[in-house]
């Protein structure tokens, strides 16, 4: 493994929502020291290989003058068990200000696994190569895994404390707090390390979050331990004191306002007959986050209705012609039915009465065959829901002889009617109900600055937009209205609140299963759901039960 292999930063990809959450913790252990005067200042780099590229995931913090250092940085990965997900781990003696990678970098090591391998182990030490393999002395990395998918929680802490005791001889202290988490078998885990305050026995720490998981393991009773130390900056820090407590603990003193302990030095105790502590540490605020989940919400009796667009445009080819893209052929399901039926029977395990709203756009339609972008597929403007994914697939087909394809594409109009639907959702302030608008087409939109504007409009709401391109034209300029390579703004210059749209050229999903497919383009929903009732700070409406029979009974 080489040191100096160049290393790019990995873009903010969104990961896909139905993974596992992991958190990585590390440490080291008889590092190579390579300051002449001092101990190595060690960092780790975390890189993952994305179509044979080692990309940079991130990076911890420095730890100053160790050889032994414990990382208080935590990674959190997405995990996918029918992926092997390749991470390598390089460590460097840091010469960059704060923390950053720098040409002067020593490398000390690295190791290359899969996030499998940790996750089945847990707990991981492996030696640190150098480059062709040779080992790096006695170097040791050991990474632990827990996985946090279970979370619902994070908390936000702020500590302070005063009258510490003063151990440098020419200034005050320079204080840092540490959080450790005692394990069943006694062990400790650091949970967080605050900044260092400069010459001040009274310090101020910065609030920081951390996840409950991380904190207590979810169990509010374990055993925390919380240590104060004077920083050195040859890593030889002096003990000031200690406490233990727990989170409950935490809480119950925090809602009493006696949330403060005694900094004990257990040597200064035992010598010191007048002894009380070495100074008090404060917990100034205390404030718990539960973070939900998709199906939080899903169980919690929230409803996903979906609607369904179809292209009737001229450029689809008449339907008789066995070349048109709405050509029936009872033996072999063109590409729309393929796209409908993958995609709806998963959206209609989540809605209670199992009916899509069915729509379709540019073709000229009876009685008088006048263009229209969002007329019901039944013909029923009153009601355009059909009974389950076969109700529409039966439409679709009735509705196939009885228009007249003609154009242009525009989708907005349709966007704009679902859009009403959510808002009107929206205005209950509960997460009782959620859209999904699976627009099918064969080209690109005509209608780009109107579609961009009801985009964004729509982000503000409880809907997502999956925009399936079928057929084979270039879909290049669709790919603008997907904002994972940058915030979609509408033709005035205002982004979207939220990435709504999702879109998928078909063709590179023809040969695939319909589970493959249907994975691929509801991809990005449950996060999308996530994200927005989140934004808005709603709870799922009912954690206890099912208000509805609606559920998870074939999780995408």
């Amino acid at each position: 493994m080489s040191g100096d292999s160049e290393r790019t930063v990995a873009p903010g990809v969104v990961p896909a929502p139905c993974a596992s959450k992991v958190e990585l913790r590390l440490s080291c252990r008889h590092l190579l020291d390579r300051d002449p005067l001092t101990k190595s200042d060690p960092s780790v780099v975390l890189l993952q290989q994305a179509q044979g590229q080692w990309l940079q995931v991130d990076r911890t913090e420095v730890v100053k003058s160790s050889l032994h250092p414990v990382f208080s940085k935590v990674f959190t990965m997405d995990y996918y068990f029918e992926e092997v997900q390749k991470l390598r781990f390089e460590v460097y003696d840091t010469h960059g200000p704060s923390g950053l990678s720098c040409q002067d970098d020593d490398f000390l090591g690295g190791m290359e696994c899969t996030l499998g391998q940790i996750v089945a182990q847990k707990k991981m030490t492996r030696p640190l190569l150098l480059r062709f393999g040779r080992n790096a002395g006695k170097s040791t990395i050991t990474v632990i895994a827990e996985d946090i998918s279970g979370n619902n929680g994070y908390v936000e802490l702020s500590f302070q404390a005063r009258k510490l005791d003063d151990k440098d001889l020419f200034s005050k202290s320079d204080p840092f707090l540490e959080l450790y988490r005692v394990n069943d078998d006694g062990s400790e885990q650091l949970v967080y390390r605050t900044e260092v305050v400069k010459n001040n026995l009274n310090p101020v720490w910065e609030p920081f979050k951390v996840s409950l998981n991380s904190l207590c393991s979810c169990e509010e009773t374990r055993p925390l331990k919380c240590l104060v130390w004077d920083y050195d900056s040859r890593g030889k820090h002096d003990f000031i004191g200690d406490f233990t407590t727990t989170f409950a603990e935490m809480q119950k003193a925090f809602e009493e306002e006696q949330a403060q302990w005694d900094c004990v030095n257990a040597k200064y105790k035992q010598k010191k007959r007048n002894y009380k502590n070495s100074g008090v540490v404060i917990l100034a605020d205390l404030k718990l986050h539960r973070v939900h989940s998709f199906l939080d919400y899903i169980m919690g009796g929230c409803q996903i209705h979906c609607t369904v667009a179809i292209d009737f445009t001229a450029s689809n080819g008449d339907p008789r012609n066995s070349c048109s893209l709405h050509h029936i052929n009872p033996y072999q399901p063109n590409e729309y039915l393929r796209a409908l039926v993958a995609v709806g029977e998963v959206c209609q395990d989540y809605d209670s009465d199992k009916r899509f709203s069915a729509l379709g756009f540019g073709a000229r339609i009876p009685p008088k065959y006048e263009v229209s972008h969002d007329f019901a597929i039944n013909f029923n403007p009153e009601d355009d829901e059909c009974e389950g994914i076969q109700g529409v697939v039966e439409a679709y087909q009735n509705c196939l002889p009885r228009v007249q394809l003609y154009g242009p594409t525009n989708v907005a109009p349709i966007i704009s009617k679902v859009a009403r639907m959510a808002a009107a959702e929206e205005r209950t302030g509960e997460a009782s109900q959620y859209y999904i608008l699976l627009i099918l087409t064969d080209g690109v939109v005509t209608d780009m600055s109107d579609t961009r504007e009801a985009i964004v409009r729509a982000s503000h709401l409880p809907m997502s937009v999956i925009i399936v391109g079928v057929g084979n034209a270039d879909f290049t300029d669709m790919q603008i209205l997907d904002g994972d390579d940058g915030i979609l703004r509408s033709p005035r210059g205002e982004p979207a609140l939220r990435d709504i749209v999702q879109f998928v050229p078909f063709r590179e999903l023809k040969n695939a299963s319909p589970a493959a497919l249907a994975k691929c383009v509801l991809a990005e929903v449950p996060k999308q759901v996530v994200e927005y009732y989140s934004h808005k700070d709603l709870p799922p409406r009912s954690l206890g039960g099912q208000t509805g029979e609606a559920g998870p009974s074939s999780a995408p």
